[in-house]
Formats: structure tokens, sequence, C-alpha cells
């Protein structure tokens, strides 16, 4: 590998912080489509980890249905109601 076993850990640590810190905007946001793209930006960062713990099928599976699919399917059922949460 181009990083080494050391570099690997470190980027998955770094990737998962930013997971982590997507989680919590997406859950703390009142607008609800800029929650979607925080979630589809966890997914994204999942599907990193997945192809660093040598997984690439199970990311490849995760890419078209966890940031393509789901987001699209709430940003459609965003629409049909309101966009930002009540207090």
């Amino acid at each position: 590998m181009l990083l080494g076993e050391t570099g690997v850990y470190l980027l998955m640590a770094v990737v998962s912080l930013i997971s982590t810190l997507a989680v919590y905007m997406a859950v703390r946001e009142r607008d609800l489509v800029k929650a979607v793209i925080y979630s589809a930006l966890q997914s994204g960062l999942y599907t990193t980890l997945y192809f660093l713990l040598l997984a690439p099928d199970i990311g490849l599976v995760y890419i078209p249905v966890a940031v393509g699919l789901i987001p699209g399917v709430l940003l459609i059922l965003i629409s049909k109601t309101e966009r930002w949460e009540r207090e």
C-alpha cells in the first residue's frame, strides 16, 4: 500500500472523526435539505472506511444506496412537506 499500516489507521481515524461530525450536524440542522446532505456526506465517509477495511464489495453496494437512493427519496419527501423543522 502507498500509506503503510500506520497511515491507513490514521486515515481511518480522521474519516471516522469527520463522519461523526457530519452525523452531529445532520441531527442538529433545522433545514431538512442540509440535514440530508450531511447524511449523504456521512454515508460517503462510511464508504471510504469500507474500502480502507478491505471490503470493496460492500462499499460498491453502499454507494448507490446510501449516497444516491436514500437522499433522493428523502429530498422528494421533503419537497412534498415543509423544508424547515419547527421548534
